[in-house]
């Protein structure tokens, strides 16, 4: 007879299996996580850090991502881990841009985001990294932090095994789901539940998202970005922006003008890890072949345009990677049932970090914890 070995084995120890780890931990249950890699190395370590709630469109996945971001702290707080609660600015300095901004400041309030419309003063005395040349102003958003991945995706089991009793097994890959020791199992894999699922993966309607990144050397000690940093392009990318009427003739004016940053699925957004170093990027090319080798002309694009907005003391890049993530091309994430008992979590695209912890809790409360 099979002895019972954990309430729930969790697959994958990227963020998504990190936070329904926690989220059964605190709930008192006993997870055991299996992570087929001696460390977490896939989309979870390999992004801006960034907990973004702006980017989700108003309603359910803006109340997941402020819901996230509070248990993000908690975690946060209760581990020691460093991490920047400096919110968000999107600065802006096209003609075609300021509208949009202005615009979404007036509706986005009375939508539930916290946000308000910072002149050029007001912007410049929030951070010392935005240039000011031909600045027109900024939105300002109090709801984004900013975590280095790599340090909390290393800290976090340390914490959930010292806290919780939760069980890490390392280089351990799972070709199978038997629950024959375990209550439940909750996958959390990515774009890789192909491997236990491949017939449901295919039906999924899952696709694959490469982004190119990459990172400067350390800023001199005591030089802080203050608040994440977006521009012009990031208006026309994520879903909540959608609500200006005003943003038509950006999108427009950027299809005719710059065809490459469509092209390449480019907008740039900037945060600071623990380190000093700023991240930068990124790109989006969508498929299932991913192609391994990175674009010179991506990266040097991305660079170009962080340059229009962003003044460093270093901007010597010292890092480039890419990485892949799951996305679904209509849906904000996947919670599919492939057996009694078990769940695959996955498709969040460029939200899991946003999303993970308010997304865990949703889950456990579903399947019955």
């Amino acid at each position: 007879m099979a002895t019972h070995t954990a309430d729930v084995a969790i697959v994958g120890a990227g963020i998504l299996g990190l936070a329904h780890a926690y989220a059964l931990a605190r709930r008192g249950r006993s997870v055991v996580v299996f992570e087929r890699s001696p460390q977490a190395a896939g989309a979870s370590v390999r992004n801006f850090g960034m907990i973004w709630p702006i980017g989700q469109p108003a309603g359910r996945m803006h109340g997941m991502a402020l819901r996230s971001r509070d248990l993000w702290k908690e975690v946060l707080d209760a581990a020691r881990i460093p991490y920047f609660p400096t919110g968000s600015l999107h600065v802006v300095y096209g003609a075609d841009e300021a509208p949009v901004a202005r615009e979404f400041c007036e509706v986005a309030p009375k939508l539930g985001y916290p946000c308000e419309w910072l002149t050029v003063a007001g912007v410049v005395a929030r951070s010392q990294a935005v240039q000011p040349e031909g600045l027109r102003g900024a939105i300002w958003s109090p709801t984004e932090i900013t975590v280095d991945p790599r340090v909390a995706l290393a800290q976090l089991p340390i914490f959930l095994a010292e806290r919780f009793g939760v069980q890490f097994r390392w280089s351990t890959a799972v070709n199978s789901a038997d629950l024959s020791t375990f209550d439940a199992a909750i996958v959390c894999t990515g774009h890789d539940f192909e491997t236990l699922y491949p017939e449901m993966f295919r039906a999924s309607g899952v696709t694959r998202c490469k982004l190119q990144m990459m990172r400067t050397r350390p800023q001199p000690e005591g030089w802080q970005l203050g608040p994440a940093l977006a521009a012009g392009l990031t208006l026309r990318f994520y879903e909540s922006f959608q609500v200006c009427r005003t943003l038509s003739a950006l999108k427009e004016r950027i299809a005719a003008e710059t065809p490459e940053y469509d092209r390449w699925g480019i907008h740039v957004l900037v945060s600071q890890t623990a380190g000093r170093e700023l991240t930068i990027g990124d790109s989006h090319e969508y498929g299932l072949a991913i192609d391994p080798f990175d674009r010179a002309e991506i990266d040097d694009l991305i660079l170009g345009y962080a340059r229009d907005f962003l003044q460093a003391p270093t901007m010597q890049i010292a890092q480039h990677w890419h990485g892949v993530y799951a996305k679904h091309p209509e849906k904000p994430f996947l919670r599919l049932s492939p057996a009694p008992h078990v769940r695959v979590v996955t498709g969040t695209g460029g939200s899991g970090m946003t999303l993970s912890f308010g997304l865990a809790e949703e889950t456990v409360k579903e399947m019955g914890f």
